[in-house]
């Protein structure tokens, strides 16, 4: 039926109306807090390219994990930012490293929290790198062993789960292996599968001290052009061991999230970068936009595509407005 009979806006006329018939709906249960931790006690050091975000010791994260769980946030994902650096990026394994430190007072604080633990050499490198180089060149296959150490290092610390971010070929079934020798068979795997060397992450860097010392990563992170190339990585992920696949970032990438969501019937997350989340947060506070509705749209549009969970700097501000009844 067409026009007169069928007028759409009928369903619109009221936000009651709207809220009942809403397609796609985000939730506090999507979404994973990223977190960055340091060393010491009672220090909060702001960053200044991602207002509104700040790096923590253990002491000052756990008690943030505590607040976003009485919010309704269920998991955080932790960046660890040691005192030290070398070539091997060893400060990463050790058991009193600042993520593991981090996890065991989270589980004090918070002991419901999923604690999920980036898994990646560059926060931890002098040189800034994935993995240990051979010359200036990153070698997959001696990083892979350094990269299973981690994890289970993580675990024996009491993180729920495991997120390699590296983008070496063969890491997900290493630290699967790995993970399953030292005990820790429960321990779910959420690869970062699809993660593209995007212009996105800028404020990350700043944030982590990640910038490689020289080069890039565009050698084993994947190319932006490509879309065949990401479901090839997410199905080769996915027979090594993955349980929930990842695509990094998301808004440039909404396509490749779609895609990925039509094939595979694994959870799939979808980070929402720190790029992303310094424009709008720059743009409000300019008077550009208005701040939380285009964080809203933006949330909405990343699960529309398929996410399933939503790694965000914006989740407490979401579970704010959610507990206040504004959304």
């Amino acid at each position: 039926m067409e026009f007169p009979i069928t007028r759409m806006r009928r369903l619109r006329r009221t936000e009651t109306l709207r809220r009942m018939v809403r397609e796609t709906k985000v939730s506090t249960d999507d979404l994973i807090a990223p977190l960055f931790v340091i060393p010491g006690n009672g220090k909060t050091e702001p960053i200044g390219s991602m207002p509104g975000v700040s790096r923590m010791s253990a002491d000052v994260t756990a008690d943030e994990c505590a607040e976003l769980f009485d919010l309704g946030i269920p998991a955080v994902i932790l960046f660890g930012i040691p005192s030290k650096k070398d070539a091997s990026g060893s400060e990463g394994i050790k058991a009193n490293g600042v993520v593991q430190v981090a996890i065991q007072k989270i589980k004090k604080s918070a002991p419901e929290m999923v604690v999920i633990t980036d898994v990646c050499l560059c926060e931890y490198t002098s040189h800034g790198h994935c993995g240990i180089l051979k010359g200036r060149e990153v070698d997959n296959d001696l990083s892979l062993a350094q990269l299973a150490r981690m994890a289970v290092s993580h675990a024996k610390a009491g993180a729920d789960m495991v997120a390699p971010s590296d983008m070496m070929d063969g890491r997900v079934a290493a630290i699967r292996e790995a993970l399953d020798d030292g005990g820790f068979d429960h321990i779910p795997i959420m690869s970062y599968a699809a993660k593209y060397a995007s212009a996105f992450y800028g404020p990350f860097r700043e944030a982590a001290d990640s910038t490689p010392r020289f080069g890039d990563r565009r050698s084993y992170q994947m190319d932006p052009p490509n879309a065949l190339e990401a479901l090839h990585e997410v199905e080769l992920d996915e027979a090594e061991g993955a349980d929930i696949v990842m695509v990094k970032p998301a808004l440039a990438y909404l396509d490749i999230i779609r895609a990925v969501r039509e094939n595979t019937t694994l959870p799939l997350a979808a980070y929402n970068v720190s790029g992303e989340y310094s424009m709008i947060v720059n743009a409000a506070g300019k008077g550009l936009i208005d701040g939380d509705r285009v964080m809203l749209e933006t949330l909405t549009s990343i699960k529309r595509a398929g996410a399933d969970l939503i790694l965000t700097y914006f989740a407490r501000r979401f579970a704010e407005l959610k507990k206040e009844g504004k959304i």
